[in-house]
């Protein structure tokens, strides 16, 4: 199977990613979901980040499929798209409650707030419109699919060529991956780092992005159902 290099890996996936940004947020006032005032003053509007990531996600998959397709390569097999065993899936599960476990118990005893303000103004915002559902389908669903696509896919595929590199590639793309997230402070996005490194090993381990993705969108789904429990039960 051939292989894209290092940097031609690089290149394709900045293209996916900013081919999936421009076109999605392009795409809000063309859609008349908001002005371009609106979303600069309100960035975290709950129906906003929705059609960000719906639109976003599908495009930047497209782009890095295109890539394989150049390297006429198969695109399960590019992407390791490929069924876990079950002693995988079982141990990423377990892992995955702890280390969501130890990060509260840490944010609690520090006396930093579980929920974020990105995500409290998202969910309330789209509760209040009736968003919801779509909000939850995009949360996690299909940014958990784009992003493994993207980083555990794409770029271990690229970088992780060797088992002597596959440990420095686990740490570069999870310091990409958490760096991209700034809608969070220091602290959330050093628990994305951290989710990083525990998706790349799991990527590692089963050889399968499925896994992956699994497991972000149960981590997705912990996530949005910790905010919701804030804003319906401990809102002022």
């Amino acid at each position: 199977m051939k292989i894209w290099g290092y940097w031609a890996t690089l290149g394709w996936a900045v293209l996916a990613l900013l081919a999936g940004q421009f076109i999605g947020f392009a795409s809000l006032p063309w859609l008349g979901a908001a002005t371009w005032n609106s979303i600069l003053q309100t960035p975290f509007d709950g129906i906003l980040v929705t059609l960000s990531v719906l639109i976003s996600n599908p495009i930047s998959i497209g782009v890095l499929a295109l890539a394989v397709w150049l390297r006429r390569a198969p695109q399960t097999e590019y992407f390791a798209l490929r069924l876990p065993q079950l002693r995988d899936v079982t141990l990423g599960f377990v892992c995955l409650i702890g280390l969501i476990a130890i990060s509260d118990a840490l944010l609690y005893v520090s006396g930093r707030d579980l929920v974020s303000a990105f995500q409290l103004q998202s969910y309330s915002t789209a509760a209040a419109e009736g968003w919801l559902v779509p909000m939850a389908v995009a949360a996690i669903l299909i940014a958990p699919a784009g992003e493994e696509i993207m980083f555990r896919g794409f770029l271990y595929r690229g970088w992780a060529r060797a088992e002597r590199s596959a440990g420095p590639a686990i740490v570069v793309i999870s310091a990409l991956w958490a760096g991209l997230h700034v809608q969070y402070d220091w602290t959330g996005v050093l628990q994305i780092f951290v989710i990083g490194l525990f998706l790349g090993w799991m990527r590692l381990r089963s050889g399968s992005t499925l896994l992956t993705f699994i497991l972000h969108a149960l981590f997705n789904l912990e996530g949005t159902m910790e905010t919701a429990v804030q804003v319906h039960f401990f809102s002022k």
